[in-house]
C-alpha cells in the first residue's frame, strides 16, 4: 500500500519535531525529495510510485527546546543535543530548499511590530509568480530531463538551471563567495538558484539579480558548519 509520502503526492507532507523520527525513516526521504518518485523493491516485484510533495518540517534546537534561549536555561547536555541533531544528516538537510532559524521574540517587539501585508495580497503575488513559471515551462515536453510535466521552478534539473537561472557577473560573484565562505555543497548551489529564480518571479523580474541571490542564501541557515553549536 502507498505510504505517507505517496499519499502526499501533489500536496504537503508536514513533519513536526523532525529529529524525533528515527534516522532510518528520515533517510528514506532522500530519494523522493530528489527524484519525486519512490521505488519499493520486494522479493518478487518492484513498484515505482509518484511522490512529488512539498516537505515542511519543524524542530526544536535541543530535546528540551531551550538551547540558546535568552531567558530560559537549557537542561540538555552537549551529548544529548548532538545525539538529537545527528538524526538529520547533511544529505537530507541539503535537499531542503529553505531552512530558517526562528529565534525567540520579546513581547515588547511583538507588541510594536507593524501590521504586515494581508494574506490576500500575498496570495495574488504568489499566483502571478506561479503563472509566470507555468508559461516559462509550457513548451517543455513531458518527461524533459527524466521528469514529468514541468510547471514550477522546484522541478528544474541542472540543465534547466543553466538555461532559466543564468547569473550575471554580480550574482555569480555573490554566490561564489557564499559557497566558499559557508562551505556549501553543489546540491545547495542548485537549491539556491531555484529559490533565487522564484524570488525573481515574485518581483516579476525576468533575470536573477544579485539581491535575489543574497536573499536565497539567507534562507539556508541550517546547513552551515557549526549552526548547532
Amino acid at each position: 500500500m502507498p505510504g505517507e509520502i505517496c499519499l502526499a503526492h501533489n500536496g504537503v507532507l508536514f513533519l513536526d519535531e523532525l529529529p524525533e523520527f528515527s534516522r532510518s525513516v528520515l533517510e528514506t526521504l532522500r530519494q523522493p525529495l530528489e527524484d519525486r518518485v519512490i521505488t519499493i523493491s520486494r522479493a518478487k516485484y518492484t513498484f515505482t510510485l509518484p511522490c512529488s510533495f512539498m516537505l515542511v518540517a519543524s524542530m526544536n534546537p535541543c530535546p528540551c527546546g531551550w538551547h540558546h534561549h535568552p531567558t530560559h536555561q537549557c537542561s540538555c547536555t552537549p551529548a544529548q543535543i548532538q545525539r538529537y541533531m545527528s538524526k538529520i544528516s547533511g544529505p537530507l538537510m541539503d535537499r531542503i530548499d529553505i531552512q530558517v532559524e526562528v529565534e525567540s521574540v520579546p513581547f515588547e517587539d511583538m507588541a510594536r511590530a507593524p501590521k504586515g501585508e494581508p494574506s490576500a495580497v500575498i496570495r495574488e503575488r504568489v499566483i502571478r509568480a506561479r503563472k509566470i513559471q507555468e508559461e516559462r515551462y509550457r513548451s517543455l515536453p513531458a518527461g524533459e530531463g527524466g521528469l514529468g510535466r514541468i510547471h514550477c521552478n522546484a522541478q528544474m534539473n541542472t540543465a534547466m538551471l543553466q538555461k532559466y537561472a543564468a547569473l550575471d557577473d554580480a550574482s555569480l560573484h555573490r554566490i561564489r563567495d557564499a559557497m566558499r565562505r559557508l562551505n556549501l555543497s553543489a546540491r545547495a548551489y542548485d537549491r539556491i538558484l531555484k529559490v533565487a529564480r522564484t524570488i525573481a518571479d515574485l518581483e516579476a523580474s525576468e533575470t536573477i539579480q544579485s539581491h535575489h541571490i543574497a536573499e536565497a542564501i539567507g534562507y539556508r541557515n541550517l546547513d552551515r558548519e557549526g549552526w548547532m553549536e
